[in-house]
């Protein structure tokens, strides 16, 4: 009898201790970004018209921030805030990749995020995290910044910044780690990156951190004709094919959900979604209430919903209306995972070393914050202040008021958190908060290196002047 009481107290001591290691056990940690997405395209954002039930059930399973922003309104420095924790423009990744540049054109092996810097890969796996990279990289093709030497054990996708979404064994420009694909397990590119990105969950054995980097739904506008069916009372071509993207994306996220249920990692897996930019002119993409788009600095360029869900720590079904960064992902993480960030490198060559001394000083190493108090509903802080920088514009959003510098008209001052549509310019009252924000972006703008990594694309330098008045909230297009 005795002996049995032994046995019987040994394996619920075996147990406590399971439960109790699982319970402490570091979560697995899930980025889904969606690219060029418009502010209103899910359920949940306003769209009466784009079926999103997965991403909707994602954001009822977490916190929906609405003020969210990113540290770029194009791709690919966007991406290097991101996945590095630092605004871009403080090591020069200014602007989108141009592959004209002249310091760049004939030698594109300089062409991307600077080697000195570290991603989330290095910082999540030098905390003993397995790291993947799943999609669209568009952040340099050259070997020094290829997504396995940037810190990431597995890379499935491609490494620039748009691609076609019927893939031929003969002509793409995707790739596994190094070796160019002929063969893939779904003809539609983004449920191939979802398969994939299934695939490489089936192995983990130890805590896991994925960026699943969808391409969709930037351009070219592709959808299968199954997607394209469910749609057929939208009237609008381009906005019909739009919504089949969404839908083959928001699929994706399902099928990612239902895996991690099923293993029974859900509860411990932290999850964000959000776009990388505003959506853009030409995909009919659509940004609600807001006005701009992408390649702006109107919050219709900067600003997008993001999802939290990590579903045995976060509150369920709250929303958040603070201002969050993409920048907070970093910390947020290392928090989560109680790890510890790797020490900033020294600065490259070519870099200032002067103004890269005098950043690192004021801002330190890395500019975000740790979002779980906000995001658990223990803090309630919303002063915080951004910056932006793109090809002659300029911004700062501090506190609850947001100033927009252009070299073609008079600064511009807006309350976005209350005007989302930026309809009433309060610049011509030249107010003390209208000088301190040109003092404050102008004490920032000094810190910067002197001259960008590259040059301007054209195409955005373009772009960009033109969209401030154009592109006006409208309804939903139909």
């Amino acid at each position: 009898m005795l002996s049995r009481f032994v046995r019987l107290l040994t394996s619920l001591t075996s147990l406590t201790i399971f439960a109790t290691s699982v319970a402490a056990a570091a979560p697995n940690i899930l980025i889904l970004l969606a690219d060029d997405m418009g502010y209103g395209d899910m359920g949940c954002m306003g769209s009466k018209q784009l079926a999103t039930p997965n991403l909707d059930a994602l954001a009822a399973s977490g916190v929906l921030c609405s003020q969210a922003y990113v540290a770029s309104p194009v791709c690919s420095p966007s991406r290097a805030g991101l996945i590095t924790g630092r605004d871009p423009r403080r090591f020069g990744y200014e602007g989108n990749l141009n592959q004209n540049a002249a310091n760049y054109a004939t030698r594109p092996e300089l062409l991307g995020l600077p080697p000195g810097e570290h991603t989330l890969g290095n910082h999540l796996r030098s905390n003993g995290y397995d790291t993947a990279l799943i999609g669209k990289w568009h952040l340099g093709k050259g070997d020094a910044f290829h997504p396995n030497q940037r810190g990431f054990d597995h890379f499935c996708g491609m490494l620039g910044g748009s691609h076609g979404y019927f893939p031929k064994p003969d002509k793409n420009q995707l790739e596994s780690n190094g070796q160019a694909l002929r063969e893939f397990s779904n003809p539609y590119l983004t449920d191939f990156f979802t398969a994939e990105a299934l695939g490489w969950l089936e192995s983990r054995t130890k805590p896991w951190f994925m960026f699943l980097s969808y391409n969709a739904p930037h351009g070219p506008l592709q959808a299968t004709d199954e997607d394209l069916a469910k749609f057929a009372h939208i009237k609008n071509k381009k906005r019909r094919t739009y919504a089949a993207m969404m839908s083959a994306l928001d699929r994706g996220v399902g099928k990612i959900q239902t895996k991690l249920k099923e293993s029974e990692q859900l509860e411990n897996t932290l999850i964000v979604f959000f776009s990388d930019n505003g959506g853009a002119t030409g995909n009919a993409s659509w940004n609600g209430p807001l006005s701009g788009v992408k390649g702006c600095l109107r919050e219709g360029g900067v600003r997008v919903p993001m999802i939290w869900s990590w579903p045995s720590k976060l509150p369920k079904g709250t929303r958040c209306e603070a201002p969050v960064s993409s920048l907070d992902l970093l910390p947020t993480f290392l928090a989560a995972a109680e790890g510890t960030a790797l020490p900033l490198r020294n600065p490259l060559a070519h870099e200032d070393k002067r103004n890269y001394a005098k950043a690192t000083k004021s801002f330190g190493a890395y500019d975000g914050v740790d979002l779980l108090p906000l995001l658990k509903g223990e803090s309630t802080s919303t002063k915080r202040t951004f910056f932006w920088r793109l090809q002659g514009q300029a911004a700062i959003r501090s506190g609850a008021d947001k100033l927009i510098r252009l070299a073609h008209r008079p600064a511009q001052l807006f309350k976005p958190a209350t005007d989302l549509a930026e309809a009433e310019d309060l610049a011509p009252q030249r107010s003390e908060s209208f000088q301190s924000l040109f003092r404050q972006l102008a004490e920032w703008e000094a810190t910067l290196p002197t001259v960008p990594l590259w040059g301007s694309s054209p195409f955005w330098s373009r772009e960009s002047a033109k969209n401030y008045d154009k592109w006006l909230p409208h309804d939903e297009p139909r």
